[in-house]
């Protein structure tokens, strides 16, 4: 058991994981069909080939070699120890570190099937409860159809007190509370935090409720009230509308990110379905990484006041660190006193898409900012403007992007560029990598037991599929048993966690070799050509046990009639056998 932490515990931290999520917030990942994409972050590659499964929670670079999962990620690109690593993930899926030899203790129960019933009591209500009227009323006033709101799970929470406690009366409160549907008072008891508002469920990519945001009916304050933080719910990293908007960003090839719940479900009503919201925070550089990953190109869309392009300008900040070759974004500021929502309604989807063609790019809005705050007439507004842009111009990545703005800042200043550059601190460094390992790849035929492994770690769910292993010896078969006793006794790991299982132990490397191995044999019926390797093998199994009962017989000597029947039945299976192999 690696690091003393308890097998169980390992499994529950990589449930928890995203291991594109995790790995996508470091590394510049692409889809690339059921799987995701990029130049290797540990060896120097111009082609991607590094490789991140979301089915089997693993990575791989057909480069280097390098592999594993997100515990190894964490613990090569972040340079943790096993430990350390385990505890970030942990921190991040809302559990709780084990003392040594205590048994496994989550920060508390998981959240998810009390954030689903929640959300199916507030859609029930928005059909169904007496004061759900003035809810209707709102949403068709916006224009929000039914297919709409069922498509974005919208509901209504009632203005009672203890509405959603009465009607989850099989959570206890402190569930409640921990999934930020509740609030303690002071005097003891709870009460419901959403009451008499619209309900827009807020959810992960895999589209599972992680928490909530409501807008109230009548006048009052907060005008927007969100969950709060949780083990689930982060708003630096999670985004409104996402999961609904994920087939079109990666259609259109960008994502459009708006400030409001109603912006996204305007845009999407009108056929705009690429749209995202943030969570009431600002762009953060996570909200970027995951956006980028589904498309080249983010589009802001903001007011065209002065708070507008100020939070454009805190976008942007957050986007030089993030911005690279092949990654666009632009900016689109909005008429006084327009929304995306209202906007959509009164010019319609052509007015909209007409004016994300003339969205400002980012080379152009960073020194447009910049040069609004200096006089370029005098020689030492010029000196100030390249003071100002010198520190953000570095945070950007090597390439074409980073050498056009530079190029423009000696523009703007009259530097020479050589001298623009010589002056300008050079990006960040990568990370050291490490020294490329051999690829790994099967020499000759590969053998059946290595076929079996490979099969079923790279599809736990196949240990349905084979009863009681053979009795054989062959190299690997410890192996392929001991995969099988894990599986079986923890039906539902992934490939990462079945791993991670063997973590510390002689076969991890072979494991984690075998998990990426991408081999002919591993075809689409995985089930069919497992059932047939253990065919083979049981047969092989049995042949063995016939040849070491042919040499007992042999070297017994003075046989019975049945024990001499037995030897010629076994020695014309022999010649058969002979026959069949030659």
């Amino acid at each position: 058991m690696a690091g003393r932490i308890p097998s169980p515990f390992i499994d529950a931290v990589l449930t928890r994981t995203d291991i594109v999520e995790l790995i996508g917030t470091r590394v510049p990942l692409r889809k690339a069909g059921k799987d995701y994409k990029a130049c290797c972050p540990f060896h120097e590659e111009r082609t991607p080939s590094f490789t991140v499964s979301a089915d089997k929670q693993f990575y791989h670079c057909f480069g280097c070699g390098v592999h594993g999962t997100a515990i190894t990620f964490l613990m090569e690109y972040e340079r943790l120890s096993f430990v350390e690593a385990v505890t970030e993930l942990a921190r991040r899926g809302g559990l709780e570190m084990p003392a040594e030899g205590a048994p496994v203790r989550p920060a508390g129960p998981d959240l998810r099937p009390v954030l689903a019933e929640a959300s199916r009591y507030f859609q029930e209500a928005l059909r169904h409860h007496a004061a759900a009227g003035r809810a209707h009323d709102y949403l068709k006033g916006r224009g929000v159809t039914g297919a709409i709101a069922k498509i974005f799970h919208l509901g209504y929470a009632p203005g009672a007190w203890d509405g959603l406690i009465g009607a989850l009366s099989q959570y206890d409160a402190k569930t409640l509370e921990r999934a930020g549907l509740v609030i303690a008072r002071e005097q003891g008891g709870h009460y419901d935090r959403f009451r008499d508002r619209i309900m827009f469920p807020i959810e992960d990519l895999q589209g599972r409720v992680i928490g909530f945001g409501g807008r109230i009916l009548d006048k009052g304050e907060p005008k927007y009230l969100n969950s709060p933080e949780t083990a689930l719910f982060h708003k630096g990293r999670e985004l409104y509308g996402l999961p609904q908007a994920v087939k079109a960003i990666e259609t259109e090839r960008r994502a459009v990110v708006v400030e409001g719940y109603m912006d996204v479900i305007a845009l999407a009503q009108h056929g705009i379905a690429n749209a995202v919201a943030t969570l009431g925070t600002a762009t953060t550089r996570e909200h970027l990484e995951r956006l980028f990953r589904l498309a080249p190109e983010v589009v802001f869309c903001f007011d065209g006041d002065r708070a507008g392009r100020d939070a454009a300008w805190r976008a942007l900040e957050q986007v030089l660190a993030v911005l690279r070759d092949g990654r666009q974004v632009t900016f689109l500021f909005l008429p006084e006193g327009e929304d995306p929502d209202t906007l959509v309604r009164h010019e319609g989807a052509e007015g909209f898409q007409r004016r994300l063609r003339r969205a400002i790019e980012l080379p152009q809005f960073f020194f447009e900012s910049l040069a609004r705050q200096v006089d370029l007439t005098r020689d030492d507004g010029r000196a100030r403007l390249f003071e100002l842009a010198k520190p953000l111009l570095s945070k950007v990545a090597q390439g074409a992007l980073h050498e056009i703005m530079m190029a423009r800042l000696a523009e703007l200043t009259g530097l020479a560029t050589d001298r623009v550059r010589a002056l300008t601190p050079a990006p960040a460094p990568p990370k050291p990598v490490r020294a490329p390992q051999a690829a790994f790849s099967p020499k000759g035929s590969p053998s059946l037991v290595r076929q079996a492994i490979a099969l079923l770690l790279q599809a736990p769910a196949l240990i349905g599929e084979i009863g009681e292993l053979p009795t054989l010896e062959r190299p690997g078969m410890d192996v392929l048993m001991a995969v099988a006793a894990v599986l079986r006794d923890a039906p539902g790991l992934s490939t990462a966690a079945v791993v991670e299982r063997f973590g510390g132990s002689p076969h991890y490397q072979v494991l984690s070799r075998l998990a990426a191995w991408e081999y002919p044999a591993l075809v689409a019926d995985q089930a069919l050509e497992l059932r047939a390797i253990m065919g083979r093998l049981s047969e092989q199994a049995q042949r063995e046990i016939a040849q070491k009962r042919y040499k007992d017989l042999i070297r017994k000597g003075n046989l019975s009639e049945s024990e001499q029947e037995e030897l010629a039945r076994l020695a014309a299976h022999r010649r058969t056998d002979a026959a069949d192999a030659s």
